[in-house]
């Protein structure tokens, strides 16, 4: 007996279960009531956290996904159906899809004992060291009177057929002690007209199927590693979560009561069988349970599904759930940020080989209590030797597993196969394609997308187009090219289509990004009375209030959006970044942090969460913010850096005043900036007499409003549509009016002089330049602009390249030498000063508000 558990603890055993669709939110309550005992030992003993899915949220390339560690363009499976390879039928995805080897090849290869239960796919079963219960095994004739007999590529090796056949539950051998503990008014349902029993018969018998297998397996064999996929939730989720409370307004009164705890039923059954699981496994096994995605159940539930590929999956959400316990395991702790994708390498990890470089994730370093760092390889696709893999060059006859084709048609991931062979295949072709375009987009691979795109459109007889078009209006407002959004837009308008797209969001954003923010979200708010429901609508919303610096607003619409949907990153981010402007540091952490927790790999929270602990002090952790944000955003590298040298500035108790440092930056930007009429043209030529060379090309010409000139450089105006020019004013000098500054490049580091004048003063100024009435006060104008300085205030707050000071336009008029020394200290370069100071008109000081006639 010692010597076969000092066996178990050499073996290093991992049992991984993979429950379709399982959801925290509905998971928390059940384990507070006490209702899923098993799930919570699990959490007490090791750790939990979400598990971020991805694009499309199909299970089947999901699944293939955490088996192999890659993003599906590489591991291939696309889809929950594909073509044959002479392209004259279609059939269910299987093993022969999957064009990557899976975890249970790679430990085949290296001696160790796999066994694979139900996973999706795994038909044809592979021959590894091991047992495999292919996704056929348990799918059963659809009339409950056949026995079909079990396929001979269902089971590996066959000579475990036998022991396997009699444990298959057929949904005829369904009773009433199975049914009452899921729907206690079962008696009460109308079978003539109510056909659900008959899919819930189907897939609890397909699920116990599965148990029965697995704890065959795990009773009587010897194994290193055992994989087991169960489906029950996510289909007990697409038949019965719009009966789950809160009841839905349109359903009816009477099917709420009867099917409300169906979907409760399945998590707790699914609890129940994990825990026979966990009493056939010693102390020294790790055991993970996770889920693919999780499942809406509150106001996103879809009562009717579009006719579109796949409808069903636009009920699953964003986040699965991730659980794990083992000798080497954590316990009782949270981890955040982990994928579908690092469980493969995790589990490479853990049998001590190392990890493909060709692999999409990661190791899930922070489940372990002690760490060591992986190993790593190329690909275990180039090397050579037996992986037990099947021979692909045998391929199956289209529709041939038809109980398969039957679940998926029945589960409406799949229409009815087309009379018309041509159609068929025309229509699985261009969902294929579609789905590697979505694939693509999640990678942020948008050229090679929108080259599917673009040749899917050309299908019009056959499919819906409209979810091509909305694809291609994603990518040209990624790119803000908004002109080519529009067309797209005015093109999907046109679509006859089921699907009824909020494009009230596209035509905000598209709005806004021509600059006319305040009627984008005009847009937004004319539809709170019919969509205040929609988390997505209150972010939106917040983001474009922060955009116009209405911050308190800001702030309660981005909290609206956090209390409908609490674990969405983006949300919480930010939310951080008004509380940062809003100078409420301590809370723009607490949400940063939450932000992280729910996306460990977000770089705009890491950010925010750097600048918000520095404000606070912190300067050593916010130097780590910093370095995790520039580490995950190649885009922004420049800006992280700055920040960074910033920080060990500061650390290094250099004399800092707040945005103002006086030191020379390689390659500095020397921007006058300010209000219209403020002063800039005079500072603009200050600095030229000094010295500094200008960026101009004097297009506009000198007039009795600035009879020095302009010193403008006609590109500026463009700003917010083309800042790439900017490289051109290194070490020189330009003017940027304070309403462009927040469209610079922050690659670059900027010295801005900002030119501070009586607004009373500005606003006449600018008033008798375009030939007004100085007299008549125009009160919105004025508000405006202390809005605006107010925003530059926070901007340059979150800029780490942008330095600034304030200079006055009446004190460098009264006093010249003083503050043209400021300046000179400020720019950290040597200036003509006597020259500089020649450029002052004071004969031009004109317009002064009343207030400041009364200090002269």
């Amino acid at each position: 007996m010692k010597k076969s558990i000092e066996y178990k603890m050499k073996k290093n055993k991992l049992l991984l279960i993979g429950w379709d669709a399982a959801d925290w939110k509905i998971i928390g309550p059940l384990l507070a009531k006490g209702q899923m005992p098993h799930l919570k030992k699990i959490i007490d003993n090791g750790v939990y956290g979400n598990m971020a899915t991805m694009n499309p949220p199909y299970s089947p390339m999901l699944w293939s996904s955490v088996a192999t560690g890659k993003t599906p363009d590489k591991h291939g499976v696309l889809g929950f159906i594909e073509l044959l390879p002479d392209l004259e039928g279609v059939r269910p995805v299987s093993t022969n899809s999957r064009k990557s080897r899976a975890v249970w090849n790679i430990l085949h290869n290296k001696g160790y004992k796999s066994n694979l239960i139900g996973w999706w796919p795994s038909y044809p079963a592979e021959p590894i060291n091991g047992v495999v219960i292919s996704d056929k095994y348990q799918k059963v004739n659809s009339d409950p009177k056949k026995r079909k007999p079990l396929d001979e590529k269902a089971i590996h090796p066959l000579i475990e057929k036998e022991n396997f056949l009699n444990l298959r539950m057929f949904p005829m051998e369904i009773t009433q002690a199975h049914i009452l503990p899921f729907i206690p008014r079962a008696a009460e349902i109308d079978q003539d007209e109510d056909m659900l029993l008959k899919p819930f018969a189907k897939v609890l018998s397909q699920n116990v199927t599965i148990q029965n297998a697995v704890t065959r397996l795990l009773r009587t064999t010897d194994w290193d590693f055992t994989a087991v996929y169960y489906d029950l939730i996510d289909h007990m989720c697409h038949s019965f979560m719009k009966f789950r409370a809160p009841k839905l307004s349109k359903i009816d009164q009477t099917k709420f009561e009867i099917y409300k705890d169906v979907v409760d039923g399945a998590y707790r059954f699914q609890d129940m069988m994990l825990g026979r699981k966990l009493q056939l496994i010693d102390e020294n096994t790790t055991v993970i349970v996770m889920s693919d995605h999780g499942y809406e159940s509150g106001n996103k539930r879809i009562l009717k599904m579009p006719k579109v590929n796949a409808a069903p999956a636009m009920e699953h959400r964003q986040f699965g759930m991730f659980a794990a316990m083992g000798p080497n395991i954590k316990k009782n702790t949270k981890v955040f940020g982990l994928g579908l994708i690092d469980v493969a390498p995790t589990i490479l990890h853990h049998f001590n080989l190392p990890v493909g470089k060709d692999m999409d994730g990661n190791v899930m370093r922070e489940i372990f209590k002690d760490f060591r760092e992986p190993e790593s390889i190329e690909s275990w696709e180039k090397v050579k030797g037996d992986f037990g893999e099947v021979d692909k060059t045998v391929e199956g006859e289209a529709l041939s597993d038809q109980e398969a084709m039957e679940q998926l048609i029945e589960l409406g991931y799949i229409d009815k196969p087309d009379i018309d062979k041509n159609k068929m295949i025309i229509k699985t072709k261009c969902e294929l394609k579609h789905n590697l375009a979505t694939v693509y987009l999640g990678l942020n691979q948008h050229e090679k997308a929108k080259e599917i795109l673009l040749e899917l459109l050309q299908e019009k007889d056959t499919v819906d187009i409209s979810v091509y078009y909305k694809d291609l209006i994603k990518i040209s407002l990624t790119k803000e090219n908004y002109s080519e959004a529009k067309k797209y837009l005015q093109s999907l308008k046109k679509v006859k289509t089921e699907v009824k797209y909020n494009l009230f969001f596209i035509e905000s954003e598209i709005l806004d990004g021509e600059g006319r923010t305040k009627e984008a979200l005009n847009i937004l708010t004319s539809v709170i009375s019919s969509r205040g429901y929609m988390p997505e609508l209150w972010n939106k919303i917040g983001a474009l209030q922060y955009k116009l610096g209405d911050y308190k607003f800001a702030e309660d619409s981005f909290e609206k959006a956090i209390s409908l949907e609490s674990d969405n990153a983006t949300y919480h981010r930010n939310l951080a970044e008004t509380y940062y402007s809003l100078k409420n540091y301590e809370e723009a952490v607490d949400s940063a942090l939450t932000s992280i927790e729910l996306v460990r790999n977000f770089p705009a929270a890491h950010f925010i969460l750097a600048q918000s602990l520095e404000k606070l002090g912190d300067l050593e952790n916010a130097k780590k913010a910093y370095l995790t944000a520039a580490s995950l955003n190649n885009n922004l590298k420049e800006k992280e850096n700055q920040a960074i040298e910033n920080i060990e500035e500061k650390l290094k108790q250099v004399k800092l005043n707040d945005k103002t440092d006086y030191k020379y930056r390689d390659n500095q930007i020397t921007v006058v900036s300010g209000l219209p009429r403020s002063g800039t043209s005079m500072m603009m030529q200050m600095l030229s007499n000094g010295g500094l060379n200008p960026l101009v090309d004097n297009k506009r010409e000198a007039d009795k409003s600035n009879p020095k000139g302009y010193f403008e450089y006609e590109p500026v105006m463009g700003i917010h549509k083309d800042n790439s020019w900017l490289g051109k004013a290194r070490n020189k000098s330009v003017k940027i009016v304070a309403p462009l500054l927040k469209y610079i490049d922050t690659k670059y580091r900027y010295k801005i002089i900002f030119m501070k004048r009586d607004l009373n003063e500005v606003i006449k100024s600018q008033l008798i330049m375009t030939k007004k009435n100085p007299d008549i006060f125009p009160v919105k104008i004025h508000n405006s602009y202390v809005r605006l300085l107010n925003n530059i205030e926070n901007w340059k707050e979150k800029e780490p390249g942008v330095e600034i000071i304030y200079v006055d336009y009446k004190e460098i008029i009264e006093n010249p030498e003083e503050n043209i020394e400021k300046i000179e200290s400020f720019l950290g370069i040597d200036l003509e000063r006597s020259k500089m100071e020649t450029a002052i008109d004071k004969s031009l000081y004109r317009n002064r508000s009343k207030e400041t006639e009364k200090t002269k």
